[in-house]
């Protein structure tokens, strides 16, 4: 071996040391596995698994512009144009456990109206398991039965208090029939500042501590079913019942609800009025009973699907205290989670010889 060799020998292992000890150096990191989105379709449709929990989470709302001209609950209302702006956010969670499915539902509002009034407030937030729930939602005096109708003014002859605290149990046998109890608060903590009905005549108390309760009972089929709920109001020391009848024809829906006053002299939280104060006043002065039930009030109304895309409504109600109302609507939805709705509502009021005109066209988008 010459001295050229050697030398050229000893290079080639000092490079090939030098590569070893920077390959020995360098040490490339594992990439972290990918953990994807899975679906939780146990819960019904929306709902995916947040990562690395069983928790299953669902994120929804909507965003709806809406023109009113005049006011259904105010017949002195001289308002030719109100355009109105919502928003809302909608999380709800879900998982499985030992008692059944742990559950919560949260939404916020953000409301804004012509002239720039705003708002922002949280509507509902509860929780509930094994047939119970804490929280704020409406009260089931008009959740278990239903709402008066598949139309915006709903609600013109007052049909329960809506946004409250409460705790309830409801129980279903699976095959039809059901049952709630509900210990519900409006409002403990101020004077005549609840969330239900008109603001003149709310009746909630600072130093006032028992719960009003609510309690119904049910059958329900395919096609038809039967509700009865009574509300008592630990103030006013009175309540109300409602019944409702649901039956479904072809794709045709229709109800009947009927409610009886306690005390038709009187309003409380589950026979009140919505309506303004102008509503029961004359020259010689108010009868708030005028803006309410009296004794008894009823409400009627169809829905009749013509396609996917269009659905017509009728709402009809009438009260003892002789009001009358008459609602309208179309629910067209171009394309699917966009609504179009104009709606018309008549109302008479017989105790202060007038009646009212009020339209709505709403837009609104769902996701």
């Amino acid at each position: 071996m010459n001295i050229k060799s050697l030398l050229l020998g000893s290079a080639a292992a000092i490079v090939a040391a030098s590569a070893a000890h920077a390959a020995d150096a360098i040490v490339a990191a594992e990439p972290e596995p990918l953990e994807y989105v899975r679906i939780c379709d146990g819960y019904g449709t929306g709902y995916f698994y947040i990562p690395g929990t069983e928790t299953c989470l669902k994120i929804g709302g909507k965003v709806r512009t809406e023109g009113e001209w005049y006011d259904a609950y105010n017949p002195r209302s001289k308002v030719g144009t109100l355009w109105h702006e919502r928003v809302e956010l909608n999380v709800d969670t879900a998982t499985d456990t030992e008692y059944g499915p742990l559950k919560t539902n949260t939404i916020f509002r953000w409301e804004w109206n012509d002239g720039g009034a705003t708002s922002a407030k949280l509507l509902f937030a509860n929780i509930s398991l094994g047939g119970f729930t804490v929280g704020k939602l409406d009260s089931q005096y008009n959740l278990y039965v239903g709402y008066a109708g598949d139309v915006v003014n709903d609600d013109v002859i007052y049909d329960g208090p809506y946004e409250l605290n409460q705790l309830t149990y409801k129980y279903d046998t699976g095959n039809g029939f059901s049952a709630v109890i509900s210990l519900e608060d409006s409002n403990s903590t101020s004077d005549g500042e609840a969330s239900y009905g008109a603001s003149w005549w709310t009746d909630d108390k600072s130093n006032h501590y028992a719960p009003d309760v609510v309690a119904g009972l049910g059958y329900t089929t395919e096609n038809w079913g039967i509700k009865v709920v009574g509300g008592y109001d630990s103030i006013v020391e009175e309540g109300a019942i409602k019944a409702r009848l649901d039956a479904k024809f072809g794709g045709v829906e229709a109800f009947l609800m009927g409610g009886w006053n306690t005390d038709g002299d009187k309003l409380n939280k589950y026979a009140g009025t919505n309506q303004d104060i102008s509503a029961c006043t004359t020259s010689s002065g108010t009868n708030a009973a005028k803006c309410g039930w009296g004794d008894w009030a009823l409400w009627g109304g169809v829905g009749v699907p013509v396609n996917d895309k269009l659905k017509w409504n009728l709402q009809l109600a009438y009260t003892d205290s002789k009001m009358f109302e008459a609602t309208t609507n179309l629910k067209i939805y171009p394309v699917k989670d966009f609504l179009v709705e104009p709606e018309l509502t008549y109302v008479h009021y017989d105790y202060i010889k007038d009646d009212t005109v009020a339209g709505i066209l709403r837009f609104e988008r769902n996701f």
